[in-house]
Formats: structure tokens, C-alpha cells, sequence
């Protein structure tokens, strides 16, 4: 679908130049995307996880409800690695889905401070940061600034950092 004025041509497809290359991506088809995105949240809302009392209730282990969400979801990830493993998983475009070992270093215990530390205060985790500022938690736009400067913090320095 397309349209034309004077000026512009409207259209629901959009050309992206990259190394030289001219790709069309259609917009209507990936709207599955936007409304799983969109049911995803939802499903955060429902189930409080982007509630900072109940953030605060597992920081202060006075509730279990927190460790039973991360339970289930641990629980499904691990039955979905299990899954993709088991029956050579691909990926919707067909590729197939490598998951690779992954070294442990003591980087990934100060990484894991930090950002438990970052979630305690400000009641979020990455995901959560986008239904919250949805749902109307405006506070959350700080938590994405400040998760967004972290990013680039740690890219920034990551070469100088050891390994």
C-alpha cells in the first residue's frame, strides 16, 4: 500500500541502506512483534513484577511471589534450551540456533552486584523498565536513562576491563 503527493511517497515499507546494500522491510508484517511486545507487558502488569513493593518484598524476603515468577521463568528457559537442543531448534528466518558454552569469570559476579543493586533501588530490571513507563510509572524513564548510560558505560570501558 502506497501513497503519493507532491512531495512524498507514503508507503508501509521502508528502504534501509547498510555497507552499500539496499534492503526492504515491510511494516505490516512485523506489527506481530510490536503486539507481542505490547501483550508481554501486559502480562508483566498482571503478574506485579513491575510493582516496586513487591521489588522491595523479595529484596527483604518477606514474599515469595517474586521468586516464584523467576522460578517459572527459570523453569520455562530451561525447558526451552532443553527443547531448541534436543530437536536442532531454528530460528523463524530457519537458521539454526547454536547456543554456545560460555567461560565464568568473576566479572559476571560484580556485573551480577551491580545490577541487582541497580534493580533493588529502582524497582527494575531492563524488561520491566518499558511496562512501567507504559503503565505510567514515569519514574521508570529515569531507570531507562540510567540503564541506557550503563550500557554505554560499560561498552565504552569494556576493553579495559580483565577478562
Amino acid at each position: 500500500m502506497s501513497f503519493q503527493n507532491d512531495k512524498y511517497a507514503v508507503s508501509d515499507e521502508f528502504s534501509a541502506e547498510t555497507s552499500g546494500e539496499s534492503s526492504r522491510v515491510r511494516f505490516r508484517p512485523n506489527i506481530r512483534f510490536l503486539l507481542a511486545g505490547a501483550w508481554f507487558g501486559v502480562l508483566l502488569v498482571k503478574a506485579e513484577v513491575i510493582s516496586w513493593f513487591r521489588i522491595q518484598e523479595m529484596f527483604r524476603l518477606d514474599s515469595f511471589h517474586m521468586y516464584g515468577v523467576i522460578g517459572a521463568a527459570v523453569a520455562v528457559g530451561a525447558v526451552s534450551v532443553w527443547l531448541i537442543r534436543r530437536f536442532n531448534g531454528k530460528t523463524i528466518s530457519g537458521e539454526a540456533i547454536r547456543l554456545e558454552s560460555r567461560r565464568f569469570d568473576k566479572g559476571k559476579i560484580y556485573g551480577g552486584l551491580i545490577f541487582g543493586i541497580g534493580w533493588a533501588i529502582t524497582g527494575a530490571c531492563p524488561g520491566p523498565i518499558y511496562a512501567q513507563i507504559g503503565y505510567g510509572y514515569y519514574s521508570g524513564i529515569v531507570t531507562l536513562a540510567a540503564a541506557v548510560a550503563g550500557a554505554w558505560v560499560y561498552g565504552y570501558y569494556r576493553s579495559r576491563l580483565p577478562h
